[in-house]
């Protein structure tokens, strides 16, 4: 696979952070393929389509690809109709996800399987799909964007679910890393703060709730989906050759006060 001009997966790409990446990638020459949910009424993601039109008008050579990670067998032909149309795929940038405040007591347990095979189940699959792909390549590596809420537990804005589902990621990422690293592969996740969302965007917050989110950040704001973007991109780049197995908190401070 070419070097200069790498064949990048990025899932949840039709808003926020995805959207962000896929701009910033296309803006060094990457080629996209740009990943998202089906629209409501079952066809392509308008959304989705938006971002790819924009890519391609800035010169980018991007598609859409559309699929339900949570199911089974549909990470696997993500990969499999990407690397097909690109004739190979050399990066994952695995983003899609949601967040759910509800707490233990308030949730039920098909709300946790949700969360696991939509976000743990879904990289898991992606990975192992990928795997002679990405050994193959000469630029071979992968993104995991994963969460504050896995690290930071305030009483008043807990998210649980979200946390395990982010936590299995991190966990798998390490492992994957550790397998990885003879091949010359890097994997290593971002775990976003508190992060802007667009405004055609799904939010978990009220505005209350992101006023005191911003107010609860040590930079006193929340994050641009950019702000995280310019991070996956560092990761993905020649720069970062030697940090594999990572998690990079991009978070204005929030970890500051982890135990």
């Amino acid at each position: 696979m070419a070097t200069e001009n790498p064949v990048v997966l990025v899932t949840g790409a039709s808003s926020g952070i995805g959207a962000a990446v896929c701009r910033r990638l296309a803006a060094g020459g990457a080629r996209l393929a740009a990943h998202a949910r089906l629209g409501p009424d079952g066809a392509a993601n308008p959304s989705l389509a938006k971002v790819v039109a924009k890519l391609r008008q800035a010169g980018a050579e991007a598609e859409a690809f559309h699929a339900d990670l949570s199911e089974a067998g549909a990470g696997a032909a993500l990969v499999g109709e990407a690397a097909a149309r690109f004739g190979g795929l050399d990066q994952i940038v695995a983003n899609a996800g949601f967040a759910n405040p509800a707490r233990l007591g308030e949730v039920d347990r098909e709300e946790l399987d949700r969360a696991l095979s939509t976000m743990t189940g879904a990289f898991f699959d992606l990975a192992t799909a990928a795997l002679d792909h990405l050994k193959r390549s000469e630029r071979g590596s992968v993104v995991a964007v994963s969460s504050f809420v896995a690290h930071v537990y305030p009483a008043d804005g807990l998210f649980p679910t979200t946390a395990a589902a982010k936590g299995g990621i991190e966990a798998l990422a390490r492992a994957l890393a550790a397998q990885l690293a003879p091949d010359g592969v890097t994997v290593n996740c971002v775990a976003p703060g508190y992060t802007k969302k667009d405004k055609q965007g799904h939010s978990s917050l009220g505005d209350g709730a992101w006023k005191k989110a911003a107010e609860r950040t040590p930079l006193g704001r929340l994050a641009e989906p950019d702000d995280i973007a310019a991070c996956v991109e560092f990761l993905l780049g020649p720069g970062a050759t030697h940090i594999t197995g990572q998690v990079i908190h991009v978070d204005g401070g929030l970890t500051l006060y982890a135990e």
